[in-house]
């Protein structure tokens, strides 16, 4: 299936909501946090897929600001999932020239989460290939609200004047700035919605949804994906005769 991608017409950013581990898990007869153990598979062949097809930055949804209202076992479990798999994984994000970021409330993660991520970021900051962007303790709804505060407060200062505020500007207070809006928006599990993440920059993005529960997602899912990009039509808005070569 990759000899058939298209190199001319790559996505440059793919960002995926991983959804399924829970009830992956339950066919099992295990704990959800199993199916979140056995996620990690599926985190390491996304990165390598995209990262080998030349894709400029992958934003995964990793936990959302809602999901702190899970039961406090499974927050637990994730939180000790993410500092394990941080330390596990950074020799694949080295040879895969990976850079780490992340975006979200990551202050309210626990210290040695943290602490954890912030050693990830500084040995891979020197990466010049894929940027993964962890999405922590993020949601959209929040994220548009904190760039809306930020815009107020620098109005009262004085350092830009509400008349000045477009949609450009607006995007340059929120925690992707700097990020290209994904092109593509991957969705596990078969679940029609998009969960909070991303709401501003996913305004034009292809939206791909697959029953593939996320810790079965594999690199062939991956191209099948973008496969399914590369045959769509994005007219952002306009009719097809204005953009055909």
């Amino acid at each position: 299936m990759k000899e058939n991608i298209s190199p001319s017409n790559l996505p440059r950013h793919i960002a995926v909501i991983m959804d399924g581990n829970g009830r992956w898990a339950k066919k099992k007869g295990a704990a959800r946090i199993f199916g979140h153990q056995n996620a990690v598979t599926a985190v390491r062949e996304v990165t390598e897929g995209c990262a080998e097809l030349g894709i400029s930055h992958l934003t995964l949804y990793a936990f959302s600001t809602e999901n702190w209202g899970r039961p406090k076992h499974e927050v637990n479990g994730l939180m000790q999932l993410l500092v394990s798999t941080l330390k596990n994984e950074i020799a694949t994000l080295q040879d895969n020239n990976v850079q780490l970021t992340t975006i979200g409330e990551t202050e309210s993660l626990p210290n040695r989460c943290q602490n954890e991520l912030h050693e990830a970021m500084e040995m891979t900051r020197n990466n010049t290939g894929l940027t993964l962007v962890l999405a922590l303790s993020y949601s959209g709804r929040w994220e548009i609200t904190q760039a809306a505060r930020k815009i107020a407060r620098d109005v009262e200062k004085g350092i830009i004047k509400s008349d000045e505020i477009n949609s450009e500007m607006f995007a340059g207070y929120l925690t992707t700035k700097g990020i290209p809006d994904p092109e593509l928006l991957i969705r596990t599990s078969g679940e029609m919605r998009i969960s909070n993440f991303l709401l501003w920059q996913i305004a034009y993005s292809e939206i791909y949804i697959t029953d593939t529960l996320w810790p079965d997602f594999r690199k062939n899912d991956l191209y099948e994906a973008i496969l399914a990009y590369q045959k769509r039509e994005r007219r952002f808005g306009r009719i097809s005769e204005q953009v055909k070569p």
